[in-house]
């Protein structure tokens, strides 16, 4: 799997993302920051438009009114669901954006599912 930003993602999923990214992000970086706080390194972020069975639900929809679930996890359990193989896992780390500055989003959608990292609003 590829973990740097793609293109592709630009066209049917960027805009939507970009969009709900903004009404989240404060809450992402928070959490990212109490994360790994815990020692728990490489955060992830999952961007489903439906509920999906991995990760701790932190905002839905309903709650923010944006067209995202947004749930979050991080890399070691990425790697124990079979999400990341484990012979990809350095290959993650090495691609994985500094965390102060950038957000790392899994997006879920079916079948589509893809790794971004996107950087958060400066203050």
């Amino acid at each position: 799997m590829d973990y740097a930003n793609d293109p592709e993602l630009s066209g049917k999923y960027l805009g939507t993302i970009t969009k709900d990214f903004a009404i989240v992000s404060d809450t992402l970086k928070e959490a990212s920051y109490q994360i790994r706080r815990n020692d728990i390194k490489y955060p992830i972020f999952i961007f489903s438009r439906v509920p999906v069975p991995f990760g701790s639900l932190l905002l839905s929809p309903d709650e923010v009114a944006t067209e995202w679930y947004v749930l979050a996890s991080y890399l070691d359990i990425f790697v124990q669901q079979g999400l990341v193989a484990e012979d990809s896992e350095a290959a993650f780390q090495a691609a994985y954006k500094d965390p102060d500055e950038f957000c790392c989003l899994f997006v879920v959608d079916g079948e589509f599912t893809k790794f971004v990292f996107v950087p958060y609003p400066e203050d």
